[in-house]
């Protein structure tokens, strides 16, 4: 299976469709030991993609992902704007430019380059109650996949819900929530739940 401006267009549109169903319950969840807004921030982010994909002309596929990176981040409302733009600005550091397709191969560069990407713009890893707690067993179960685009997607949508789901058990380590403690135990992070959602929109929409 190939992925081509239709595909990633549908794939986007699930994404979006999902974060913004699911708006009340981010902000309730981070409201608990959070700002609150994550919803909030989550649903701005959902309206620019919608935007770009409502104004996409002659873009490559390449360009298109650089230009949502830059105006995922430029969303006000704390952290998930710049980090949500760096996920976008990994998948499209590993497109290759003349791309007007992504077959298995490149739909794993794309999740490999996120997560370099990511890695320079924070320290978080699996077990700290973040984003991460999803974005990096997804990613590593697309690399192991050996099966087309399909099963790649499904593998990470697994292990990022997986690993979303983990995060209900761990002490927060990061922003406001690190100055609770152990008084996060028993609530999931809200970034991990909306990047869970991130993959479960895309292999939804291949399935």
């Amino acid at each position: 299976m190939l992925l081509d401006k239709n595909a990633l267009s549908a794939m986007l549109r699930e994404v979006a469709g999902i974060w913004l169903d699911n708006v009340g319950s981010f902000n309730e969840i981070d409201s608990r030991f959070g700002d609150g807004d994550h919803g909030v921030t989550i649903g701005k982010i959902a309206g620019r993609v919608n935007d770009a994909l409502d104004g996409w002309d002659d873009q490559s596929l390449k360009d298109f992902f650089h230009a949502l990176s830059s105006s995922i981040m430029a969303v006000g409302g704390g952290s998930a704007g710049p980090l949500y733009g760096m996920v976008f600005e990994g998948f499209s550091e590993g497109i290759d430019p003349s791309a007007s397709s992504i077959d298995a191969a490149g739909l794993k560069a794309m999740f490999t380059a996120c997560r370099d990407a990511m890695g320079l713009l924070t320290k978080a890893k699996v077990g700290d109650k973040t984003m991460m707690d999803a974005l990096l067993p997804a990613i590593a179960a697309a690399e192991e996949c050996g099966g087309d685009v399909p099963e790649i997607l499904a593998a990470a949508a697994a292990a990022a819900a997986e690993g979303a789901q983990a995060t209900t058990q761990m002490v927060s380590k990061f922003g406001r929530a690190r100055s609770y403690g152990e008084q996060t135990l028993g609530t999931p992070d809200a970034g991990a739940l909306s990047t869970a959602l991130l993959f479960q929109g895309f292999s939804q929409a291949v399935a």
